[in-house]
């Protein structure tokens, strides 16, 4: 079965599952693969940040611009026409193209030959991603009733920190036995394979299928009519903000957090990665399910508890970042780094559960698509490019304060150790080196207190949710 072959099937409101249990979890399971893959060509540049760094001689405010607002920018300005494209046409084969695209320009990162190619190549992979989870989500509502749906889309979020492990699992070796280029050909060519396997494979459902009967109106909406059905809902507003703060530090934070390891634990690529980076992924998506299957437990009890469960959790989260990123000890570092990713990732699959079901079936996909440019653009754009700032900041501070102060400046700190210790002497390359990662330490810090403002959000969400949503959980 392919794409072409139910889209423009009738949309009847039926509330019941499309397909079979096999094929519909077949479905659920290529989804979370493709999102694995957006998530390993999103996330590996982060695991890569210090050769990249050191190689080209940036400033951390820089990396911060290439692995977030520069990717970002296209990826949210793309989302909403491909979005308007997904309700009007195959869902299935603008999640296939977009994978092919952005496999193509993750693949071209690793030829890169100056810090502006690989940059435009980022802006390709932006642009590519921003087809897949409007559309994604759009077809999820459709094989899966609103009883079904927070697990389903638990499941389908996985992908992010699948992606994240995987990512740390083979980019980090790959770099240390080859180097960062390397990693990025090998990594980016599979989803082309990928891509194709999709189109010739998943059936393209009836818009509205898993709806209850008479919830919601199959008409086509224009992207005003879409923004005029959300505008009331406070609900919406409310997630998009709280999913934004979340995404601003999460993604600032993952971004760097390989880095850090290597600046102040001095740790090699290989180590962090296969150490730390893997096991707080799996915790992430240990996080990412349970809390999706908690929340399908308790929904017929308790409605609201697709917010207040990870509202609480994220505000749970925050002493154990602290813990974490002020120790000394590896292996406590990595203790409580785990439960603090397990509870920060809860969130994940609410973000989008709350979002679609506060949509009808032909918004879904432009209502993901708005969620999105605010989240990506403030999370994705802005957080990498904040803390790397406030680390810059932090290090100019540290400089400061040093015996050097007068000899040193962040530029002249940049490059490998060895070429560091060559240029200035071992006293003043050990200065550089301790600035640059206290720098980044307590930029990490100081922006993961701002989970614990998203998780109060999260909770506030409960006050109007019920009111807004278009099909109810239980």
């Amino acid at each position: 079965m392919n794409g072409t072959q139910s889209a423009v099937a009738p949309a009847t409101n039926t509330g019941q599952a499309f397909g079979t249990s096999g094929y519909r979890n077949y479905v659920l399971f290529s989804l979370m693969i493709l999102y694995t893959l957006n998530f390993i060509d999103r996330i590996l540049i982060g695991v890569v940040a210090q050769p990249i760094i050191e190689e080209f001689k940036l400033q951390d405010w820089q990396f911060g611009l290439l692995s977030g607002f520069g990717f970002a920018l296209m990826y949210t300005v793309m989302g909403i026409p491909i979005a308007r494209l997904a309700e009007r046409m195959s869902r299935v084969y603008i999640i296939a193209a977009s994978v092919i695209l952005w496999s193509l320009m993750t693949a071209l990162c690793g030829i890169a030959g100056s810090f502006l190619a690989l940059l435009v190549f980022r802006i390709g992979v932006g642009i590519g991603e921003a087809g897949l989870t409007p559309a994604a989500n759009s077809i999820i509502s459709d094989y899966f009733p609103p009883r079904s749906r927070a697990r389903a889309i638990a499941i389908y979020t996985m992908g992010i920190t699948l992606g994240g492990v995987l990512a740390n699992a083979f980019g980090g070796p790959i770099t240390q036995m080859f180097s960062w280029r390397e990693a990025f050909l090998v990594l980016g060519v599979p989803g082309v394979v990928f891509g194709l396997l999709f189109l010739f494979t998943v059936k393209e459902p009836p818009r509205g299928y898993a709806d209850p009967p008479g919830e919601s109106s199959p008409e086509k909406k224009s992207i005003g009519d879409t923004i005029r059905e959300l505008s009331p809902k406070r609900s919406f507003w409310i997630n998009m903000i709280a999913a934004a703060l979340v995404a601003f530090v999460g993604y600032g934070v993952s971004n760097f957090q390989v880095a850090f390891f290597q600046r102040v634990h001095e740790m090699s690529i290989a180590d962090v990665t296969l150490k730390i980076a893997v096991p707080l992924g799996l915790a992430a998506s240990f996080g990412a399910f349970i809390t999706g299957y908690l929340t399908e437990k308790l929904s017929g009890r308790y409605p609201n508890s697709v917010a207040w469960l990870p509202g609480i959790m994220l505000i749970v989260s925050v002493p154990f970042y602290w813990i974490g990123f002020t120790t000394e000890s590896i292996p406590f570092a990595l203790g409580v780094l785990i439960v603090g990713a397990a509870l920060h990732y809860g969130y994940l699959g609410a973000q989008y559960t709350i979002c679609q079901g506060l949509a009808s079936p032909r918004s879904r996909a432009t209502a993901i698509a708005l969620f999105l440019f605010i989240v990506n653009l403030i999370g994705y754009g802005c957080g990498p490019l904040a803390i790397g700032i406030l680390s810059d900041l932090l290090m100019t501070a540290d400089l400061a304060a040093s015996q050097f102060a007068a000899e040193l400046t962040p530029q002249l700190c940049k490059g490998r150790p060895e070429e560091l210790v060559a240029s200035l002497g071992a006293a003043q390359a050990e200065a550089c080196l301790t600035a640059s990662g206290e720098g980044l330490r307590w930029a990490i810090l100081y922006m993961s207190s701002i989970f614990a403002l998203a998780g109060a959000l999260y909770l506030y969400i409960c006050k109007t949710l019920q009111r807004d949503l278009v099909a109810k959980m239980n």
